[in-house]
């Protein structure tokens, strides 16, 4: 295991009650050609792409949909701030048995995500960790943005995890949030329950997610911390 990142300066919270981090587990499929070959677009799956003609920024979710739930709606919100931000979403949208659509960060090379991602200068990649108290944890080997996040979520009242374990903290040079072109990038990792926070009645359901109106103001409020950590600097 990588040694867990530390993020200095932020809202510090015990570990101790957690129901677990999402840890690494084995993928079913290896690659996006594998799962392509035996899963149906449209029907499994979907991509998503959303990107002016020069991105500077590119959120992404490529455990979207009901993979890890709620992602797909905060990259969309993210992007959705300004006109110069790219979206992209791999979305699992079978009835059951999403989780089988997962390819871990380091080795998802989806062509159409892997693209948008090799074109920008910043990247936000958003992910769903296990966890029953709501808290984020910050990852990637973009350094400045990294901090900047976990200050501004910090500021707007969210918990941020002080460290993160080595095998969720993206510090992998081959994750596809360090893919851009300053190879460097934020993972952000967000408990069960922090997600289950930003829609009514704490549903992860996917027909209920989709729907704009069953979002909290906890959402807005999230999203706009990390658009404040991209946008205007020092915390």
């Amino acid at each position: 295991m990588r040694k867990a990142v530390s993020i200095a300066g932020i809202v510090a919270v015990t570990m101790c009650g957690l129901n677990g981090v999402a840890h690494a587990s084995a993928d079913k499929y290896q690659n996006y050609a594998e799962l392509a070959q035996h899963e149906k677009e449209g029907q499994d799956y979907r991509r998503t792409l959303r990107a002016p003609g020069e991105p500077k920024v590119a959120h992404i979710a490529i455990h979207g949909g009901a993979i890890e739930p709620g992602t797909t709606q905060l990259a969309d919100r993210a992007a959705a701030a300004h006109s110069g931000y790219a979206y992209y979403s791999f979305e699992g949208i079978k009835p059951s048995g999403n989780k089988d659509l997962h390819i871990t960060s380091t080795r998802f090379d989806e062509p159409r995500g892997l693209a948008l991602v090799q074109r920008v200068d910043r990247t936000v990649s958003w992910h769903g960790a296990d966890g029953s108290a709501p808290l984020t944890y910050v990852g990637g080997l973009d350094d400045q943005l990294r901090e900047q996040v976990a200050c501004r979520l910090g500021k707007a009242g969210f918990a941020v995890a002080p460290t993160v374990p080595g095998d969720i903290d993206g510090s992998d040079p081959h994750n596809i949030a360090n893919r851009n072109r300053r190879h460097k990038g934020v993972q952000l990792e967000l408990s069960t329950a922090q997600r289950k926070a930003f829609f009514t009645d704490g549903r992860l359901d996917r027909a209920w997610i989709e729907d704009p109106t069953h979002r909290t103001g906890a959402f807005e409020k999230y999203v706009k911390a990390v658009d404040q950590a991209l946008s205007n600097g020092d915390c």
